[in-house]
């Protein structure tokens, strides 16, 4: 059984998981769906009611029947690398690789449907409310008037976007910045504008979860830090990560919100304040986790892996749970 990790040519975090799948002799196939059509082809046929469909990749021919697990990483944008790219195209593409992938029994990490889902920050807001995970007092709205109330009862506040990168090419993260106290709130009405009540953090937390795994790392704020420092990818300060334990309310709730999302997957940033609260600010469903495992030592890679590589459960009957288990499995 293979395991097949879509994502794009520059990826050393996926290169740190095929090292590991290879060291343990599982069969892995990687590709670009940019790559589609091209040096990736796919042919898959739907006949007496059975489905089979094959990837070649690199000459190299692969059963999508025998597949284990499916890794979506990083993946480009189908067909993006034709002489001639087209919206048609890229469309017809993605329909028939990822629609053919569905057709398969193999696990997914994390499956398109879910991870699409997940990328969506009132969500991500609303999930970890319900999952019991500590949440800042976060406002996202278009009315001025109402940022500016916000701002009269939480004094202290960051800005940053709703959607997470600027759709630019290559995507540009936007940092998350600190409100000024006399700022106008006034543009608002042009925008949605996700404000947040700013933690007084202590050190970052970057949990990953794959499964119920969970590998956690502090990031320590050097106590003379500039307050204005509020994103920890734009901030100056050289501390490492280092292996943090897990409270265990928070791990209870940090599976309980992969579940509710159906996510195998998620990498979870917190903000550790003065009396050792973590306070979640977002969950990337697929967060890099490359740097933290090279400072932690973390054995991060390993564990995707190994969920990775993990047989297959079988597929309940068509007639429920309760039959199932009834059963006796």
């Amino acid at each position: 059984m293979t395991v097949l990790i879509l994502t794009c040519e520059q990826d050393v975090t996926a290169d740190m998981v095929v090292a590991e799948l290879d060291g343990t002799g599982v069969p892995v196939v990687r590709l670009d769906p940019a790559d589609l059509p091209g040096p990736v082809a796919l042919s898959g046929e739907y006949v007496h009611g059975v489905f089979r469909g094959h990837l070649s990749v690199g000459g190299r021919l692969v059963s999508m029947n025998g597949l284990r697990s499916v890794w979506i990483r990083r993946p480009g944008v189908p067909a993006s690398r034709v002489a001639e790219p087209s919206d048609w195209l890229t469309e017809e593409s993605a329909q028939a690789l990822y629609g053919m992938l569905r057709s398969t029994d193999a696990r997914w990490m994390n499956h398109p449907d879910a991870a699409r889902r997940a990328r969506h920050k009132p969500w991500q807001l609303h999930l970890a409310q319900l999952s019991r995970l500590p949440v800042p007092a976060t406002l996202i709205t278009t009315f001025p008037q109402a940022a500016r109330d916000f701002a009269d009862r939480f004094p202290d506040l960051v800005v940053k976007p709703v959607s997470g990168a600027h759709p630019q090419e290559p995507p540009r993260a936007v940092p998350t910045s600190r409100v000024a106290p006399d700022a106008d709130f006034a543009a608002v009405a042009y925008g949605p504008t996700l404000l947040q009540r700013r933690v007084a953090k202590r050190a970052d937390i970057r949990l990953t979860c794959v499964g119920d795994r969970i590998h956690a790392a502090r990031k320590a704020v050097d106590p003379d830090a500039d307050p204005d420092e509020v994103d920890v990818r734009f901030a100056t300060s050289d501390a490492p990560w280092r292996p943090a334990d897990v409270p265990s309310r928070i791990a209870s709730s940090v599976v309980t919100y992969l579940r509710e999302a159906q996510l195998a997957y998620g990498a979870f940033d917190f903000a550790e304040d003065a009396e050792g609260m973590w306070w979640f600010l977002e969950c990337n469903q697929s967060g890099q986790f490359g740097f933290i495992e090279i400072d932690s030592g973390q054995p991060i890679a390993r564990t995707v892996a190994d969920w990775l590589s993990a047989p297959t459960p079988p597929t309940p009957p068509a007639n429920g749970t309760r039959a199932w288990l009834l059963e006796g499995h």
